[in-house]
């Protein structure tokens, strides 16, 4: 079966936009600006273009990404690409092809980042093990990922 896998590394050229849903659901818009930059022969110069991808998160993750990232931020976004068509009051049809994000990030090239992990919000889901949106099995507030530790000499416990 097909995959429409996206990986896109970008700017936010806005403040993520946090939404709820009339029953509730955390919903969070972003607008991202990908660069892409090459030297031309022809002309002896660089070359710039600018591509602009509306994004959006879900639950958890939506309410995480609108606390903790801000225009301008660099961030590392893979998800799957969505087409939505509708049709306009004039009754015209528009169509926009949008990035419904699985997973996000700041991006650690030119920047630091200190990651805390959120507590359960209650989001339920079916995941269970807090992945994928879900809000199962969060309850930790220590930071994510591998704790760090002083370096010890050859005779020293590492604790």
């Amino acid at each position: 079966m097909p995959d429409n896998t996206v990986t896109v590394v970008g700017n936010l050229v806005e403040d993520p936009e946090l939404r709820f849903t009339p029953s509730g659901v955390a919903m969070a818009k972003l607008r991202l600006a990908v660069n892409r930059r090459w030297f031309d022969r022809n002309i002896n110069d660089f070359q710039e273009e600018v591509s602009f991808f509306t994004a959006t998160c879900w639950r958890d993750m939506a309410e995480n990404v609108s606390e903790s990232l801000r225009k301008g931020t660099r961030v590392l976004v893979n998800g799957r690409l969505q087409q939505r068509s509708w049709e306009t009051e004039q009754g015209e049809r528009r169509s926009v092809v949008e990035i419904t994000i699985d997973e996000i990030g700041p991006s650690l090239r030119w920047a630091t980042a200190s990651v805390t992990r959120s507590e359960s919000r209650g989001g339920g889901g079916s995941w269970g093990g807090g992945g994928r949106g879900s809000g199962g099995g969060r309850q930790s507030s220590r930071p994510a990922g591998p704790v760090a530790r002083e370096k010890v000499g050859p005779d020293e416990a590492p604790f």
